[in-house]
């Protein structure tokens, strides 16, 4: 069974599709039993990281979420709220990764906006989320906030500059890009995630 934690950010109905095309086990739910009882944990979501981090502590869910031994795989501003801080909204995060979370850089001369939106290749692929998938495939992504390279970086990707397209410390997991809306390659990684 995977836990989809619910801390009322947005994209959960296009995880749980994923999840349902994957025949998995699942159920949306803040309640801590459930959580912790689960053999998966995901956190996904959208949205301001402040006002996310808010929600999250909210649901009395933060001790819970720092004790889970099952794989954890946050998406988006999930993976962001794992890391130390952000930038947005000037926010203290869980600290699970050892990355800031800072605000990407434009170039409109050489069309780098943001938001960044769009599909970008993932290299130096570092973890059981990507078995099977190819070095430099393409994954989907939608933001503006982005986890700096480090100790943990399991992937990365450039837009501006280098940043951590996935995270991972123990059983604790993160992309940025939303696997979900990333085609075979996302459900390949979900896939991955639901077997590890």
């Amino acid at each position: 069974m995977v836990a989809i934690i619910d801390y009322k950010t947005g994209n959960l109905d296009s995880v749980c599709n994923a999840l349902k095309r994957l025949g998995a086990e699942f159920v949306l739910t803040s309640d801590r039993t459930v959580i912790e009882r689960s053999d998966k944990v995901l956190m996904p979501g959208v949205g301001e990281a402040s006002s996310a981090m808010k929600a999250l502590e909210e649901t009395g869910l933060v001790p819970c979420i720092m004790n889970l031994k099952q794989p954890v795989l946050g998406i988006c501003i999930g993976m962001q709220l794992m890391c130390l801080s952000s930038e947005e909204g000037n926010t203290e995060c869980l600290g699970i990764f050892r990355s800031r979370v800072r605000r990407l850089q434009s170039s409109p001369g050489e069309g780098i906006k943001v938001p960044h939106v769009g599909w970008n290749r993932v290299t130096s692929l570092k973890s059981p989320l990507f078995k099977g998938i190819p070095e430099g495939t393409y994954f989907y992504f939608v933001h503006s906030y982005a986890a700096g390279i480090c100790d943990d970086t399991a992937a990365a990707t450039c837009h501006g500059g280098d940043f951590s397209a996935a995270l991972q410390s123990g059983r604790r997991f993160g992309v940025q890009f939303h696997p979900e809306k990333s085609g075979a390659a996302g459900a390949k990684l979900l896939k991955n995630y639901l077997e590890l």
